[in-house]
């Protein structure tokens, strides 16, 4: 079992530091390029890497540690591993993840036509290639952020609050999808800043809300379908947003 473990540990951090080497490689380059700091982009981009190493790191170890106790998992990544059948298990998530993922695309549509004129402008000049999205944001995202921060926190009312005792119950867990949803839409103003975008409120409310309600739609498929049912829906909503409406 231990030996499992570590080797979901290994393919889940490789999955998802696949993404941030993408994401690093094509978007780094262009944010310096409008940036008055000369800093060499080789250092950039390893310091970028380095610096999501270890969060993914992190979110890899609390994920695996913590996740089974929780009735969470990845069932169709630990099946491949353990050689016990992973289409047995990956095939009960495809459907509610090509629900979700359609949704979702057709949501990032619908924001890509009610964006803040701002956002709109900088995106002109910020080309994010689709391997970035479809890596980063359907594999590195959703490891970070369901598979590390819904994990730790369905965990700490379970354990400190529940006692430990069966598995959490619903409210907990509904709690920690829509604050990992909401913390989602925050962590993206960051970037949004880097970009050059001035964080008024309607940049802010559009950024938030626009991450959250997908963010929350990933949350439920970790918690009912498993990791890779949140990372699927992921991906095919950016291949839906970018083959209709190229955003």
């Amino acid at each position: 079992m231990q030996n499992v473990r570590l080797r979901l540990a290994a393919a889940l951090w490789l999955g998802a530091m696949t993404g941030v080497v993408v994401l690093s490689l094509t978007v780094i380059p262009q944010l310096l390029e409008n940036s008055p700091r000369q800093v060499p982009t080789w250092v950039a981009i390893a310091a970028s890497v380095v610096q999501s190493g270890v969060l993914v790191a992190l979110a890899v170890w609390a994920g695996v540690a913590l996740s089974r106790s929780l009735g969470l998992g990845a069932p169709a990544v630990e099946a491949a591993l353990s050689g016990s059948g992973a289409w047995a298990a990956l095939k009960p998530q495809l459907i509610p993840a090509g629900l979700v993922g359609l949704f979702v695309g057709g949501l990032l549509l619908f924001l890509q036509r009610v964006a803040p004129a701002e956002l709109l402008a900088l995106g002109q000049n910020m080309e994010i290639p689709v391997s970035a999205k479809l890596l980063y944001g359907g594999v590195t995202e959703e490891i970070l952020m369901r598979w590390g921060l819904m994990t730790v926190l369905v965990w700490a009312p379970w354990r400190f609050v529940q006692k430990r005792h069966g598995l959490p119950r619903p409210a907990y867990v509904i709690g920690a999808i829509f604050i990992a949803a909401v913390l989602f839409g925050v962590a993206h103003l960051p970037a949004a800043a880097a970009m050059g975008a001035g964080l008024t409120a309607p940049v802010v409310t559009y950024i938030i809300v626009g991450n959250t309600v997908p963010g929350v739609l990933f949350g439920f498929l970790y918690w009912r379908n498993g990791l890779e049912a949140a990372i699927l829906a992921h991906a095919l909503a950016h291949a839906i947003a970018v083959l209709i409406g190229g955003v």
